[in-house]
């Protein structure tokens, strides 16, 4: 438990950094990018970002604005599958940070997801 406490300032550190150079934003749309592209292939990705954008009015540059619905949408899409792409995309983040964290997320939760995500984001 001492070590979870650990990481979860260091990351928070890490983070104040971020938010005052303003890429906190950018390194998470980055991690979608870099995940949904390793997992499926450009042009699966590409079609993942068409169904955010046509049926959820969400764009590939905007997704770290609009967490929730990102979430949902990809529960939406992928049903089962959207835990373990949301947890890539945590360690993804993470990793961009040069930090790194083993996700657990249980399945079908996409509030710990997002919840997350909030921690680190303003």
């Amino acid at each position: 438990m001492l070590l979870f406490t650990i990481i979860k300032e260091i990351t928070k550190m890490a983070l104040q950094i971020c938010k005052k150079t303003s890429r906190y934003k950018e390194m998470l749309n980055n991690a979608v990018d870099k995940t949904l592209n390793r997992v499926f292939g450009t042009t699966a990705a590409n079609v993942i970002y068409t169904y955010l954008e046509e049926n959820h009015s969400i764009r590939k540059n905007e997704i770290a604005e609009n967490l929730e619905s990102f979430s949902q949408a990809m529960q939406e899409y992928l049903n089962s599958g959207a835990t373990v792409v949301q947890k890539e995309i945590l360690e993804s983040f993470y990793s961009g940070l040069d930090l790194f964290q083993h996700v657990e997320l249980e399945e079908n939760t996409n509030n710990e997801f997002v919840e997350r995500l909030r921690t680190l984001l303003p």
